[in-house]
């Protein structure tokens, strides 16, 4: 059986999403017995806590975490710094320790993780899997980074390093039918793309009633409509339309008591933030990310949530948050393209709605039906908890990726 090396910034106990795709997923495989490695870096997401232990097994995992510059996020060049030391360790560790036959999974955190693992690969014997979680450099211009005439001279040298890379691998696991097409459009063979969507844990994320869920009690939700946003909101998220809504419904007499609850970080949620304060809007609460172990409860407060993706993202992101909604039986209003990889998901199994971007009454709009039909409110959240339970439960794409190993390993075509 073939060992798995993963490279990732991020691992267990890191709370980011990419850490907590890849821990999920590496402990699983852990646990069917195979034999996994991870290839990580010594501090967090937020940079602020202890150096983690350099070496570790952790649930039969094992660890190895490089050293990296530790400047943190606050700064583009300080970030940068980060990346590049955690390159130069990470190549070195692994020329040192990839042997002939092992796969090589690499992520995307930091971006471009796949021009370093593809040449080492090659060298040593093993096989490349990328999985990406975003498609780097193109998510970098849609946000506006680097957009100057050395930056597109930059971006277009990165492209071709990426393209040859993603052509080299044995295969590329994105996240949805888009950004399939996206990697197609590389140039990649399609029988070296492979769709395996992220999840969340059913287990841990559970749909928990108004009357029993102890988070919306002591937030002095009661019996308000409670519209949420769970996560990271950043420069891949719009929320001007959130606004023009929650200042729509604040002016409306005789509305539902709806309460806009935002929860998690970014960029964009302080600056989201600063224009509630300037606008005096009194409908929003906001609060830090959650524990892991409460996710359940916290999700489940709201009785709908929002997901959000700016239209020139599609195919180069897909918004996971949608999965632990989900699992918590809560339907989504989805504010993007009405032909995205979310929208796709929510017409499917008929488990919420879509509004364009930009468009805040018709958010208003979506918002005060739910609040006013609390029937159809808990339908659409039932087919949300089925549609996870069949296809997005952390167990299903444990068993895809099993299949995909086991299709290297023999040397069958991956499905």
């Amino acid at each position: 059986m073939p060992r798995i090396v993963f490279v990732n910034r991020y691992f267990h106990p890191d709370h980011s999403a990419t850490s907590q795709m890849l821990s999920d997923l590496a402990f699983a495989l852990a646990s069917r017995g195979y034999e996994i490695a991870v290839v990580t870096g010594r501090i967090g997401y937020e940079s602020g806590g202890a150096e983690l232990a350099r070496r570790e097994t952790i649930a039969g995992v094992a660890v190895e975490r490089v050293w990296t510059s530790r400047f943190g996020r606050g700064s583009l060049y300080g970030r940068v710094a980060d990346y590049l030391t955690f390159y130069l360790s990470s190549l070195v560790f692994l020329l040192r320790v990839v042997r002939v036959g092992d796969i090589v999974v690499a992520k995307t955190d930091p971006p471009m993780l796949s021009v370093l693992a593809a040449p080492v690969v090659r060298l040593k014997g093993a096989r490349l899997v990328n999985w990406l979680q975003d498609v780097f450099p193109e998510v970098a211009a849609a946000v506006g980074v680097g957009t100057g005439a050395g930056g597109r001279t930059l971006y277009a040298m990165l492209r071709r390093l990426r393209d040859r890379s993603l052509r080299r691998a044995a295969v590329n696991v994105v996240l949805g039918e888009r950004m399939a097409e996206r990697v197609a459009a590389m140039g990649v063979p399609r029988g070296k793309i492979r769709i395996i969507c992220n999840w969340a844990d059913g287990e841990i994320v559970r749909p928990v009633a108004r009357d029993r869920n102890a988070l919306r009690r002591s937030w002095g939700l009661g019996d308000k409509f409670v519209v949420g946003y769970s996560g990271n909101l950043g420069r891949a998220h719009e929320f001007e339309t959130f606004l023009q809504a929650i200042a729509e419904i604040e002016r409306m007499p005789g509305t539902p008591d709806v309460v806009w609850l935002f929860i998690g970080g970014g960029v964009s949620q302080a600056a989201m933030m600063r224009e509630v304060a300037r606008r005096g809007l009194a409908s929003v609460m906001c609060l830090p990310y959650q524990p892991r172990e409460t996710l359940g409860e916290s999700l489940s407060a709201a009785d709908v949530h929002l997901v959000t993706l700016r239209v020139g993202l599609e195919g180069l992101i897909v918004p996971s948050k949608i999965y632990g909604v989900m699992a918590a039986g809560r339907p989504t209003i989805f504010v993007g393209d009405g032909d995205g990889e979310v929208a796709r998901t929510l017409r499917t199994f008929d488990c919420g709605d879509t509004v364009p971007e930009g468009d805040g009454p018709a958010l208003t709009a979506a918002v005060l039906r739910l609040a006013a039909q609390p029937g159809e409110c808990s339908r659409l959240g039932a087919n949300a908890r089925d549609a996870f339970d069949q296809h997005y439960a952390l167990p299903h794409a444990v068993g895809q990726w099993c299949e995909l190993i086991e299709a290297l390993r023999t040397g069958t075509p991956a499905r």
